[in-house]
C-alpha cells in the first residue's frame, strides 16, 4: 500500500469510509490518479464531490457522513436524523436524511432533505459520534412540526432522561426561536404541559416563578387559591402572598386573548380589585427571559402592599 493510499485509509476510517475530492487532493493524489483509482475500483463516487472505498461496509452512518461531507462547510445533521443520532426513543437512522446548511449556499441533493437556516449559534450545535449535529434542545424544537404528539412526548422524555438537555435550556431556546417561524413550538409546549400534568406537579412556568421567589429571598406564595367569584364562576389565582393583598397570575406561552377570554379576564381582575386585592400578571417571556425585572416588580409590590 502506497503512503498516499495509507493516508486516505486513515482519513476514511474516521469518516465512516467517506472522503471529499479536496481531502484526496491533500493526500497527494492528483485528478488523473483519482480517475485511475475510480476506474480500478479503489474508490467509488457517492456524491458530487465525495468518494468512498468499496471495501468499506455500507451503512446508514457511512451514507450520512458522505452526505454531510458532500454538502460542504456549515452542514449539520438535523430533524428526525439528528433525533436518531441523539438516541431519542422512537427514532432510528434511515434515509432520507435531514441536514441543515447555513443560508447563502444553494445545496440540493436528490433523495434527501436539505434545510437552510440564517444563523446557527454555538448553543444549538453539538457533535455526536463524529457528526456535526443540531443540539438536543434545537432538535426537539425542529422535529415538533414533523411528528405526532405521542412521538414527540417519547423524544422529550428520552432527552430529559438521558440528560441531553434541561427544561430550563429548552424553554430558553423556545423563547429565542419562537419568532423564527418554528411552527412546531405550540405542539411542543402542549406536550410539555401534558408531561407536567402526568408528573402531578405545577406547570414549568409556575415552578419557575416559585424558584425566582425563593432565589430572591421573597416569601413563597400559596398556589391555586380561590379568592373570589364573578357571575357563576369562582376566581382562582396562581399565587397569593399571605398577609398581603398581592396575587400573581403567570401567563403561559400559549395564552391568547380572544374576545371571550378578554371579557372573562376583565371580570376576574375586577372581582379581585373590588375585594381589595392587588392582582399582577407576568408573561411567559418575562418569567423566562426577564427574571430580574419580574423580581424587582414583585419586591416593590410586596413592600407597598403589606
Amino acid at each position: 500500500m502506497t503512503e498516499d493510499i495509507r493516508r486516505l485509509v486513515d482519513l476514511a476510517t474516521g469518516q465512516h469510509g467517506a472522503m471529499t475530492a479536496g481531502q484526496i487532493g491533500d493526500g497527494g493524489i492528483d485528478p488523473a490518479q483519482l480517475r485511475r483509482r475510480i476506474q480500478s475500483g479503489i474508490l467509488d463516487k457517492v456524491g458530487s464531490r465525495t468518494f468512498r472505498s468499496p471495501f468499506n461496509t455500507p451503512s446508514e452512518q457511512s451514507d450520512l457522513h458522505a452526505l454531510v461531507l458532500d454538502c460542504g462547510r456549515d452542514t449539520f445533521v438535523s430533524g428526525p436524523t439528528a433525533a436518531a443520532l441523539h438516541g431519542f426513543d422512537g427514532f432510528r437512522l434511515r434515509t432520507p436524511f435531514h441536514v441543515t446548511v447555513v443560508r447563502g449556499r444553494n445545496v440540493q441533493r436528490a433523495h434527501h432533505f436539505i434545510h437552510t437556516t440564517t444563523t446557527l449559534p454555538a448553543i444549538d450545535r453539538a457533535t455526536v459520534d463524529g457528526f456535526p449535529v443540531m443540539s438536543a434542545a434545537r432538535t426537539l424544537i425542529d422535529i415538533a412540526r414533523f411528528v405526532s404528539p405521542t412521538t414527540l412526548t417519547a423524544a422529550l422524555d428520552a432527552a430529559l432522561r438521558d440528560r441531553l438537555t434541561t427544561e430550563e435550556l429548552l424553554h430558553a431556546r423556545i423563547v429565542e426561536l419562537r419568532s423564527s417561524g418554528r411552527y412546531g413550538i405550540p405542539k411542543l409546549l402542549a406536550v410539555i404541559d401534558g408531561c407536567e400534568a402526568s408528573r402531578g406537579g405545577h406547570s414549568w412556568l409556575e415552578c419557575r416563578f416559585l424558584e425566582l421567589c425563593e432565589r430572591a429571598g421573597l416569601p413563597l406564595p400559596q398556589t391555586q387559591q380561590v379568592l373570589s367569584r364573578t357571575r357563576d364562576r369562582v376566581v382562582r389565582v396562581d399565587c397569593r402572598f399571605a398577609g398581603t393583598a398581592v396575587v400573581v397570575e403567570v401567563l403561559g406561552y400559549r395564552w391568547h386573548r380572544t374576545r371571550e377570554q378578554m371579557a372573562c379576564d376583565a371580570e376576574r381582575m375586577n372581582a379581585l380589585v373590588l375585594d381589595g386585592l392587588r392582582p399582577m400578571q407576568f408573561t411567559y417571556d418575562q418569567v423566562t427571559a426577564e427574571s430580574p425585572w419580574v423580581v424587582a416588580q414583585l419586591r416593590h409590590a410586596l413592600s407597598t402592599a403589606a
